[in-house]
């Protein structure tokens, strides 16, 4: 694939990118601005990249399907765990126009990097922020929240930091879990199997 068009049409033709929204998103944010100048040459191939730290851009098809998952609606405040390079920091803040995004990185090379690469847009509606001890941000509250590492278990802390009504992503060993807090506080969840992520650190 030769530009970021045919990588969202490649994503619509396997089935993965499927709502309007996020259509119009990943045709807005090219990946290549978000890859390494060493591996601009695979900016748009379906395998993840190495960022440095230890940690990748993820896999085109992972992030559509995970992006598809959350049910992003224009206005919904997010939270994105582990935000390496920025590009699904991105792809919300572009989906959720009238919304917020807040970008967690623990590894500060990592943050300053997605700062770096996200100036090349001009989001009003993203606040990245270095990682503390705790996971996500105690005493706030998100619509979504996507996790872009591997846990061992669904965090609880993350759970509390669901509004109701609101939909957590987050991988979970091999799987890829989808947590929903419905209305009355109560938790739904499901899991789709097969997919591999660099561990969640915190």
């Amino acid at each position: 694939m030769k530009n970021h068009y045919e990588l969202s049409y490649y994503l619509q033709q396997r089935g993965v990118l499927k709502s309007p929204l996020l259509v119009d998103s990943f045709n807005a944010i090219d990946r290549k601005d978000f890859v390494s100048p060493a591996l601009l040459s695979e900016a748009y191939e379906d395998h993840p990249l190495g960022i440095g730290a230890g940690q990748t851009i993820s896999q085109p098809y992972t992030v559509a399907f995970m992006l598809e998952l959350l049910g992003l609606g224009e206005s919904d405040h997010i939270l994105d765990i582990g935000c390496g390079s920025g590009w699904s920091t991105a792809l919300l803040a572009q989906t959720a126009k009238s919304g917020f995004v807040t970008g967690v990185e623990l590894v500060p090379e990592l943050l300053e990097l997605a700062r770096s690469n996200l100036e090349k847009y001009q989001f009003a509606n993203i606040k990245l922020e270095l990682a503390g001890e705790a996971l996500g941000i105690p005493g706030q509250m998100f619509d979504k929240i996507l996790v872009s590492a591997a846990a061992e278990e669904v965090p609880p802390e993350l759970i509390g930091q669901l509004n109701p009504g609101g939909i957590m992503v987050i991988p979970v060993k091999n799987d890829m879990v989808v947590v929903s807090k419905r209305e009355d506080g109560n938790i739904e969840q499901s899991n789709f199997s097969g997919f591999r992520f660099v561990p969640l650190i915190y």
